[in-house]
């Protein structure tokens, strides 16, 4: 199995949780595979341990992806450091799939000169988004850095931290409000391509607010979000 090639376009492409049409999501073979291709930008989930480590899962449980009933947010560090998540193919353990940290994500998407796409899980207290954004600043990333959320509230933060950050806020719907709200804090918008129309990207380019959607897996639907001029496609599988 390969990805599915768009043609040439304008539309940025973000991998889903790296490349995880082909490897196991949010994995660092998943955001290799994704650096050896022509993606934008590698989409990530961040999410805090009971010892305060940055580390990378959409489910805060590790049931889907290992098997374990584990919530990361009652577990050390070094305690999760131990599990073998579930190879995508087998769906048997591989004691080379492991939680990467933030860290370690962030040193991939440097070596392979990718957007990060940060999506934040939780809501955060403003003493973490600090320790998130002083971390991605070591690194030398923040200009390469989009950070993600379904919190208003985390995105908020961040940009109280930093003015010229890249935001996008994530959700299922759309109206005047929530575009009056991302205006605030000079974000975009990353929504579920089901409910998006046409005629709200072109409000939102009006308001000069970035469009980015997911999770686009079909390429006819994909070509039909680029005649609309959507900025950014997230996907597991199209390239």
């Amino acid at each position: 199995m390969e990805t599915l090639k768009l043609e040439d376009n304008n539309t940025k492409m973000i991998a889903h949780r790296g490349l995880s049409g082909l490897e196991k999501e949010n994995t660092a073979v998943a955001f290799i595979a994704a650096g050896n291709r022509s993606y934008y930008g590698i989409e990530t989930d961040i999410r805090l341990t009971k010892d305060g480590e940055f580390v990378i899962s959409h489910d805060d449980n590790l049931k889907r992806v290992a098997g374990i009933d584990m919530n990361i947010s009652n577990s050390t560090y070094d305690e999760l450091s131990t599990i073998c998540l579930f190879d995508l193919e087998t769906g048997i353990p591989k004691n080379y799939l492991k939680i990467p940290t933030l860290i370690e994500y962030l040193e991939i998407c440097k070596k392979y000169d990718k957007k990060a796409i940060i999506e934040i899980k939780e809501l955060f207290l403003e003493k973490d988004i600090i320790r998130l954004i002083e971390l991605v600043k070591k690194y030398n990333y923040i200009k390469n850095t989009i950070f993600i959320s379904f919190y208003l509230k985390n995105l908020q933060l961040v940009r109280k931290q930093d003015s010229d950050v890249s935001l996008q806020f994530l959700t299922t719907d759309l109206n005047n409000n929530i575009i009056n709200e991302i205006r605030k804090i000079n974000a975009g918008i990353d929504i579920e391509y089901h409910i998006l129309s046409k005629e709200q990207v072109e409000l939102c380019h009006h308001h000069n607010i970035a469009v980015n959607v997911w999770t686009v897996n079909n390429p006819i639907v994909a070509l039909m979000l680029i005649t609309w001029n959507v900025d950014f496609i997230t996907t597991n599988i199209l390239e």
